[in-house]
């Protein structure tokens, strides 16, 4: 899918990350990040409470730091989900500080990770930290992985070096209590433009879950290539993933690596959303089965960028053994509770067949288990029972199509927030990106993280919006590195507005708190745009 033509009453102990924090912050960025300013070489401080991304609902600042030593070791309950997420944090913090931290069941440790009743919410999660130790709670292991990202990022970006750093590492003294705003946070990765192997699309997992994102849809079909192994249809990968963007030799996932993936995904807690596209963006499709065209004839492969040229045939019922056949194999490979059939820019289908195959599709898709999910031009057609729209649209995007999907929400459909000209990371940041797109406009950090996804769609109820997804298309990306330099600094954005309470948004403190990222993706091999709106420190 490319869119080239897209057209409580307060304690007065603690510190709500708000904007009273946010004048703290900047009178210690104005030093911290002074540009020109002379290094000054000491032990790193603790990092405030509430200087993480996403910012947390509640901060009491205060107390001792605690400080890990060699002597520290972590502390998990019976759980087998606790004692995974203990082994992750050690095999974090082993390499850079040193320590051999063991896990131990029983007596003081100095880190702590609890799972007990509670309301906590199914993510949420409470830090409590002071000199004798750090303790993390949660309902559920969401949440106290959830809480390990934070610890994380209250230690001193050298931690996430892979070699052994001179510390020392304190965590700040207090309390942060925390739970997201909505419980759909999601990234796009498109697989389909240029093909990323399973180790590219694990490295973004793992930066993804530094911000508490859980969703990653995966854009497994195209026109340019078709990424997922399908037993029934063996031809759609073999033929229809050969290719990519500009010739190069694609690829796809077999059944095996998929669920790899999922694996992997799980470990940080991120749910897998699989997309394959239809009606349009189906050339790969139909390049391999012949007798999925209505003339019975198959279209070449195609390495270009552009769409709106391909469709299923509504009329022939193979369509729909095809679309069962494919929907039935990826939902048994899939455990997350959605299945996205995309729906976008079909160009090449009548409004009455678009219509028509929705109203043939949809059915399929619950009928093995799964909510559906399509581009928010399925609601030009009858959204299923329960499904998710997904707006991709423009702040300039015409009222009449704003209202067709906010009398969808109206009416039941749930909303995912994917505004392009906001949260799109293949957009250029400015004229001279050297990479991405900009048919959607320039998008600037500011631009990408200054808006509100409960009230930004007029007509649509706040209830209805289930979440922000970040999407990042690949017409003109084909690296880790590439992946890297167009979702950061955006994607911790997207990320906090999907988070964060809205009492918290504020572009003057977020800047501050996102330029003090900047050392921890250096540590962690992320080359990232240094906006000239954000002022990172001097390297």
């Amino acid at each position: 899918m490319t869119r080239h033509h897209r057209t409580t009453p307060r304690n007065p102990r603690t510190t709500r990350v708000t904007r009273a924090l946010g004048s703290l912050l900047l009178v210690a960025a104005a030093g911290a990040f002074a540009v020109g300013a002379a290094p000054v070489r000491h032990a790193p401080a603790a990092t405030p409470l509430g200087q993480v991304v996403p910012a947390p609902a509640s901060v009491t600042a205060g107390g001792t730091p605690y400080r890990i030593t060699p002597g520290t070791r972590i502390r998990v309950d019976g759980s087998g989900e606790a004692r995974r997420i203990g082994e992750y944090l050690a095999d974090l913090l082993r390499p850079s500080t040193g320590y051999r931290l063991p896990l131990t069941t029983y007596g003081h440790a100095g880190i702590r990770l609890r799972l007990t009743k509670g309301a906590f919410g199914a993510e949420g999660y409470r830090l409590d930290s002071g000199g004798n130790g750090v303790t993390i709670t949660a309902r559920e292991p969401a949440g106290l992985f959830h809480g390990v990202q934070t610890l994380r990022q209250l230690l001193p970006a050298a931690v996430e070096k892979k070699s052994v750093q001179p510390g020392p590492w304190p965590v700040a003294g207090g309390t942060v209590q925390d739970r997201p705003r909505y419980g759909y946070r999601g990234a796009m990765l498109d697989v389909s433009r240029h093909f990323f192997t399973v180790a590219q699309v694990e490295r973004y997992i793992d930066e993804l879950a530094l911000y508490k994102i859980n969703k990653l849809h995966l854009h497994l079909s195209d026109d340019q290539g078709w990424r997922i192994a399908i037993d029934s249809w063996p031809r759609l990968a073999t033929y229809g993933g050969s290719t990519e963007v500009g010739g190069g030799r694609g690829g796809y996932y077999t059944k095996a690596d998929y669920k790899e993936i999922i694996r992997y995904a799980a470990s940080r807690y991120l749910e897998i959303v699989p997309e394959i596209d239809m009606p349009g963006h189906t050339n790969a499709a139909l390049a391999s089965y012949a007798g999925l065209n209505c003339d019975g004839v198959a279209p070449p492969l195609y390495t270009g960028t552009n769409v709106g040229f391909s469709s299923l045939c509504v009329p022939k019922e193979v369509t729909y053994e095809f679309v069962d056949d494919v929907v039935r194999e990826l939902a048994a490979m899939t455990p997350g509770g959605y299945l996205h059939i995309g729906g976008d820019e079909a160009h090449s289908t009548s409004h009455d067949d678009y219509v028509k195959f929705m109203d043939r599709v949809q059915p399929i898709v619950t009928r093995h288990g799964k909510t559906v999910i399509g581009w928010h031009q399925l609601t030009g057609a009858t959204p299923a029972k329960g499904a998710l729209a997904q707006y991709w649209g423009l702040d300039s995007t015409s009222a009449a199509e704003k209202a067709q999907v906010a009398r969808a929400a109206q009416n039941g459909t749930g909303l995912i927030l994917s505004p392009a000209d906001r949260v799109y990371l293949d957009m250029k940041y400015t004229k001279d990106t050297p990479l991405g797109l900009a048919w959607a406009g320039y998008v600037e950090v500011r631009r990408s993280y200054d808006w509100d996804p409960g009230s930004y769609l007029a007509g649509a109820p706040a209830s209805a919006v289930r979440g922000v997804e970040a999407p990042l298309w690949s017409e003109t990306l084909s690296t880790s590195a590439h992946i890297d330099y167009m979702a950061f600094p955006r994607l911790p954005g997207a990320a906090e507005l999907g988070w964060s309470p809205a009492a918290t948004h504020d572009w003057d403190t977020y800047r501050l708190r996102l330029a003090a990222q900047a050392p921890r993706w250096d540590a962690l091999g992320i080359g990232y745009y240094r906006s000239p709106q954000v002022p990172w420190p001097a390297r």
